[in-house]
């Protein structure tokens, strides 16, 4: 059975092991370098950010998810990230998360979620579009931290 429940910082090891091995395997997400629990801590300290993550009845993350503002995004509209354990997607993981998400983002003043997805990542971009977002733009040839160059496309979740 799994449970949905806010993340703190005492799942930030967790958080960060499970998104390390994710960056390891490459070519879904635009982390190339791995994260340390430090950085999932600075993040999740992010001023309106929420944190939400699946855990099985043993307590084994299977996954989670976040949104905060963006400077790039005006302050009605949050930037989401989602990652599923490697070997537990298509199990309603992120559908899971995302029903939670959409409870808490408008009472946090949020009209619109981005999301920005590479192109090359099917499976982000399924699951993001089977959640209703919708195509806002192309991101060609935008560079990764170690100098890979990946087409993106920009999605958005409209509360209205």
């Amino acid at each position: 059975m799994m449970h949905i429940r806010k993340a703190g910082v005492l799942d930030c090891r967790a958080l960060a092991d499970l998104l390390n091995e994710i960056i390891a395997k490459g070519g879904t997400t635009a982390l190339v370098n791995p994260v340390s629990t430090e950085t999932i801590a600075e993040w999740m300290g992010t001023e309106n950010s929420c944190w939400h993550l699946a855990e099985d009845d043993k307590g084994n993350i299977l996954g989670y998810q976040w949104f905060d503002p963006h400077p790039d995004l005006p302050k009605d509209a949050a930037h989401i990230a989602t990652f599923v354990k490697l070997g537990k997607t298509g199990l309603g993981i992120g559908s899971s998360l995302f029903e939670a998400t959409k409870k808490v983002a408008p009472k946090m003043g949020y009209n619109h979620i981005d999301a920005v997805i590479r192109t090359d990542n099917t499976g982000g971009l399924a699951y993001y579009q089977s959640r209703g977002f919708e195509h806002f733009r192309d991101l060609p040839n935008m560079k990764l931290a170690d100098g890979t160059t990946v087409d993106k496309v920009w999605t958005r979740y409209s509360f209205r």
